[in-house]
């Protein structure tokens, strides 16, 4: 069986609240996603030392180069995360399909994929709305300081 992970990260990939601010979004987003006894939902809260995926997992079905709107093959960026596991100094990349740099941060993926050093998730929610409503994003990054973008994975 696979997980499904909602997760905030900041529109910034360098960008990073301070501790009180994600305690405080921490408490808002358990209030939202109320957590049954014995089920396996789990909010977690990860301050990341790197610029770190965060990408749809299973959901990708394609990658689109923002420089030449070619598509980027899978093999290609599943290789790149499996290399850096994930984490990574620069946003930066040369894309393979016209050879030139790119930010990862501005690669085109079907499903809505970042890069970053915060992350606020919920995995496995169990509410009937599972993925955060778009007044939800707004409170959380009320509390944290900083706009935020929604990802979801099938890990």
């Amino acid at each position: 069986m696979s997980d499904f992970y909602v997760s905030l990260i900041p529109t910034d990939v360098n960008w990073q609240p301070t501790s009180k601010a994600a305690a405080e979004a921490e408490a808002y987003v358990r209030r939202v996603f109320p957590d049954p006894d014995g089920v396996q939902q789990d909010v977690t809260v990860e301050f990341y030392d790197r610029i770190t995926a965060v990408d749809a997992g299973e959901n990708i079905q394609r990658i689109t180069c923002p420089r030449c709107d070619h598509d980027i093959p899978l093999d290609w960026y599943e290789d790149l995360i499996e290399q850096t596991e994930g984490e990574f100094d620069s946003p930066n990349v040369t894309v393979p399909c016209c050879d030139t740099a790119a930010g990862l941060d501005a690669l085109k993926f079907d499903w809505p994929s970042g890069f970053a050093r915060f992350e606020i998730a919920v995995a496995n929610p169990v509410r009937g709305e599972y993925e955060f409503t778009a007044d939800e994003v707004g409170a959380v990054a009320a509390i944290l300081g900083h706009p935020l973008r929604q990802i979801l994975a099938h890990i």
